[in-house]
This record gives C-alpha cells, sequence and structure tokens, in this order.
C-alpha cells in the first residue's frame, strides 16, 4: 500500500497569492526594462554587456538586480496597501484595532 503525501495548495492561502502575483508582476517589469536598455544602449551598455568573454553572466546579474528591486518593491506596496480603504464608508479591510488605539482616539477632541 503506498503512502501518497498530501502537499498544501499554496495558491489557496489569499496572502500567498497576493505576494506570487506581485512577484510576477515585478518580475516582469524588470525584465521588460533590462530589455529597454538593452534596446536603447544608454553609454554603450549593450555593446559592453555583449563584448564581455561571458556576457550571460553580466546580463543575468544585470536582470538579478533590477528583479530584485522591482519585484520587492511590488510585494511591499501590495502589503501595505491592505489596510487602505478605498472610500471614507469603507470598513476596513484589516484586522480590527487594538483596544489601545480605540481608547486614544475616543479621548481626542
Amino acid at each position: 500500500m503506498a503512502v501518497t503525501r498530501l502537499r498544501p495548495n499554496l495558491f489557496r492561502y489569499p496572502l500567498f497569492r497576493l505576494l506570487a502575483i506581485n512577484l510576477a508582476a515585478g518580475a516582469a517589469l524588470a525584465v521588460l526594462l533590462v530589455g529597454g536598455l538593452l534596446w536603447l544602449d544608454p553609454g554603450g551598455l549593450r555593446h559592453l554587456i555583449f563584448t564581455d568573454r561571458s556576457p550571460g553572466l553580466a546580463l543575468g546579474l544585470l536582470l538579478f538586480g533590477f528583479m530584485v528591486t522591482f519585484a520587492s518593491t511590488a510585494m511591499g506596496s501590495a502589503i501595505m496597501a491592505l489596510g487602505q480603504r478605498e472610500t471614507e464608508e469603507d470598513t476596513p479591510r484589516g484586522p480590527p484595532q487594538l483596544l489601545a488605539e480605540e481608547t486614544v482616539r475616543a479621548m481626542r477632541p
């Protein structure tokens, strides 16, 4: 009798799905920007990369830096936007406020 292991489906969790979508958006933006840099060739960048002995390494490092920057920016902005209200009448989408925050708000004139 074979024992089957059940892997959890990570895309069931909304937070993981949000992060994965924004990771993909940031990575796509990074690829587009690196492609644009190579197409525009500012300062002879394309020439410098492709005349090197290992252009794949130089291109990979450039792409990795852009991916880390833009993917983390997209993911961070998505996380920070979770608690924002679209209008003043909307109820908060995040966790309920702490008792101390409600007390401070009630004490203000």
